[in-house]
Formats: structure tokens, sequence, C-alpha cells
């Protein structure tokens, strides 16, 4: 099934989304890849529509990733001897480390590391940021806050805490043993949750040890200020807008997404734009106009992906909200300011011979007319390069890696065909047009523009060019 648009969905399955014909169904309206959202659900019930995506996979003879996304170091307050409290702006609140119920004086943090790490004018977001604590007076155990903003506080509820780095891994026991369970189940994508520095992906890529590709959730300020980095360690990076609007200003986000698109793009690693795309989705049969604005804006800006959460998760439409966004997209794609806006937007090069191929190939596929842009890859770097350059043309990715064409279904415009390995440069072309001719990107006697590696097989060696026509041995090399 060739889709006819370049930016990605991503679908999150769960209760609205689990039998095998369900995902078939999300499968069909557009999506391109599937989350499984390790905060809820067994492990089994992840293995089941693991194995469901697996056949889906089979039957429709396409790549289709999978991502599984880490819960992530949660922080909670205990409970409350009824249940919830009151608390009035303006009143004195304490959090320590007594596990005893609280009450509308005090509550349990039990996160000793959490309340040494605390400083006077540190805000506490509680609830989503429904609350706001302002700390006043720290000492060892405990630490007394005024209440900004005051509401209801119910058991177990969240803490934000936007002002500080928090001194905790990013990856809990619970993210260590679903990580292992992952991995061994052969996922192509771990999303790490409240990611804050580079060190925080580091650490993930060597438990994971190359058994999967990382993506870094961007959802909390300090991870904002150290981006690039973040964008150096990872594999791709999601702009996780949820907690990102609790921990920031709502009116900054929109700029922030902005920048963290143009970060990733310059570093040809893909950006995934997520939560609350379509909202009102989880509910009503179709999407408000701001919601559709915000999913158009983000194609706009050239965002590689755009995913689904409680929509396809647990919503009333879920195929129907696959399909607005999947003709969402299609209708931005035709517009022809799109074009002109990912024109203005290409990033530099870097002064790489990889670099220069790849710009090459876009440009002589636009000046000859090519059918096609043909990336014959092992890592997937080559077709991410050209995936860079946003080209006018499709992408088709050959790689003899199934992970390989599985992750690269979350890339924009590539679409990715497993195959054999090459032997040599003929195989490479002759695969190519054929592959291109099969998979209808091609007639007979159109012509492709082909990058590769050689030695063939050599992760990220793209320094090959050449042009060829489809059904005709007739050929040159122009790099």
């Amino acid at each position: 099934m060739q889709r006819q648009r370049y930016t990605k969905i991503l679908a999150t399955l769960g209760p609205s989304s689990t039998k095998a014909a369900e995902i078939k169904d999300l499968y069909d309206a557009g999506a391109d890849a599937f989350r499984l959202n390790f905060s809820h659900g067994s492990h089994a019930e992840h293995r089941r529509r693991h194995a469901s995506i697996r056949n889906l996979e089979k039957r429709v003879h396409r790549p289709i990733g999978i991502l599984a996304d880490l819960q992530g170091p949660k922080i909670r307050v205990g409970t409350f001897a009824g249940g919830a409290v009151e608390l009035e702006a303006g009143a004195a609140f304490c959090l320590d480390l007594d596990p005893a119920p609280g009450n509308h004086t005090r509550v349990s943090l039990p996160h000793p590391e959490i309340l040494n790490a605390l400083a006077p004018g540190n805000d506490l977001l509680l609830d989503d940021g429904r609350l706001r604590l302002r700390v006043e007076s720290v000492k060892s155990g405990q630490a007394v806050a005024s209440v900004i903003t005051g509401g209801v506080l119910s058991d177990r509820k969240g803490v934000n805490i936007p002002d500080i780095i928090v001194p905790v891994s990013a990856l809990s026991n619970k993210d260590r043993a679903d990580l292992e369970f992952a991995v061994n189940l052969g996922v192509d994508w771990i999303a790490l949750s409240f990611v804050q520095r580079p060190e925080d992906v580091a650490e993930a890529r060597k438990l994971i040890a190359g058994r999967a590709a990382i993506m870094a959730k961007i959802e909390k300020p300090s991870a904002v200020e150290q981006i690039d980095g973040i964008v150096e360690q990872a594999d791709a990076i999601m702009v996780a807008r949820g907690d990102l609007g609790v921990e920031m200003p709502l009116q900054d986000v929109p700029r922030i997404q902005k920048q963290l698109i143009r970060t990733a793009r310059q570093a040809g690693k893909p950006v995934v734009i997520a939560t609350q795309m379509l909202e009102s989705m989880v509910h009503s049969p179709v999407p408000t106009r701001a919601e559709v604005s915000d999913v158009a804006t983000a194609v706009y800006d050239g965002a590689d992906a755009v995913m689904l959460s409680a929509e396809t998760a647990a919503g009333e439409y879920t195929v129907n909200a696959v399909r607005v966004m999947d003709s969402t997209l299609a209708s931005v794609e035709r517009d022809p300011l799109f074009r002109n806006l990912l024109d203005a937007t290409r990033t530099d090069l870097e002064p790489t011979a990889a670099d220069a191929i790849t710009a090459a190939a876009r440009q002589v596929a636009e000046t000859i007319g090519a059918a096609a842009i043909v990336t014959f890859t092992t890592s997937g770097s080559t077709a991410l390069r050209a995936s860079r350059e946003r080209p006018n043309k499709r992408i088709l990715g050959l790689t003899p890696n199934p992970q390989t064409a599985r992750q690269l279904t979350l890339a924009w415009g590539i679409y990715c065909v497993h195959t054999e390995d090459a032997q040599n440069i003929d195989d490479i072309v002759d695969k190519a047009c054929a592959t291109a001719l099969r998979e209808e990107f091609a007639a007979a006697g159109e012509r492709l523009v082909i990058t590769a590696g050689v030695p063939v097989g050599t992760p990220g060696a793209t320094n090959l060019l050449r042009i060829a026509w489809v059904g005709d041995d007739a050929m040159f090399r122009l790099a």
C-alpha cells in the first residue's frame, strides 16, 4: 500500500485498538507505525499487540514500525486521609517524607532526592499544572510551600518541577524492566520519557546495545536548553507537548515546537509532534478547526510524523481520527505553499561527501524530471540524508535490514522496501530499477537518481550517485 504523502502517522494502541482487526483498520486508514504506551497495559497485552502488527506486516508485505514508549520516572504525592483536600491560595502547605496520610496542611512526597534538591523560590506544579505551589523554606526531609494556585488535590497526583534538573535517572526500575522486555520482543524504537540531558540518552543506549533506535521525548525545560546535545545522542526526538505545556508557559510551546523541528531537521533526524493533536475526536466524530490547523502547522514546518494518542488508544472514533489526520496531511502537501516553505527552510549541509552527494541527488532529480530518488541503505543513514533534503521527488529506500525498513516508517517521505543485499554497483542499479517498476514508483523509460555507499554494505558511506533508465541498461555515473 503506497501512501500518497510525505508526512507519517504514528498511532497509539490501547483498549479501543487492541484486536488484530482494529489494528488493521487503523493501518488501512493511514497509520504508518504504532506506539505501545508502557504507562498503561501489561506485558502480555503489549506482546499480543506486537504479534498482531507483525502478522499484519506479513499480510500487507510492507514494513510497519513499532515504538515502545517508556513511562519515565513519575514523581507523585502520597495519599490523603479523606482521599483529597482543598488547597486555598495563600495557605501554607508542607511536603515531607512522613508516609502517614496527608491533610490540608501536609502530604508525603516519597522522593528524598527531590526534597534535597529543592530551594526557596522553586515552583511545584501538581496534577498536570492545575495547582501551583512555591517553595518558601527547605530543611532535611521537608519543604514548606505557599499555595499560589489552589484547588482540589487528591491521592497520588503527579508533581512537575520546571525550575531544576531533577536528580533522578530518566529510567526508573519499571522502565528498565519494560525496556528489556520491549527490545527482546523486537520493537524498532524506544521512546525515553522526561529526558533532561544528553547523559539520559547515553544511559539508555548502553542498555539497548543497538537492538532498537532511541527517540528522546522533549517535555522538560532542561531538555529544551540542552537540545543540541540530546539530538546528537538520540536517533530521533518527539515534541511531547503535554508535559512541555505544563512545565513551560503555554504561549511558548508553539515557538519551541518550531525550534525543535528545525534542530532535528538540521541534524537529519526524524521529529514527531505529539499530544492533543485531534483530542476532541476521543469523543467526537469530527475535530475542531483549531486542531486541524495545529496538525497543518506541523506539516508546513516539515515535521517527519504526527502522533495520535488517546484518539486511537481509547477513543470512540479511532479509525476516523486516522482518516482525518491522513486527509489533513495530504491536503497540506498539495498546497504550493508547502513546497515553498520547505525550500525556504532547507537546512545547511555539512562539509562531507555524503551530504554533497545527497544534495546533488535532489538537484539532479529535479533538473532531469526523474521519477524518484532511490537510496540503498543498510543503517538508514543514506535514506535519512535524502529525507533531510525534503525533495519534491519521492524517496524509495532499499535496505537488506528489516529493522531499518521499519524504523524508516517514521521518516519524512521515505517508502522503504526490504530487499536482498546488493553484491556490487550494477546489482544496486538493477535492484533499484526493478523495485521502482514493481512498486510503481517509475514506469519503463523513466529515469531514477540512485544514491548508495561503496564498498557495498558500509554503513553511513553515501558516496555514489547514478542516473538510470528503468527497463534500459543505459546508465552513467555522475559521482
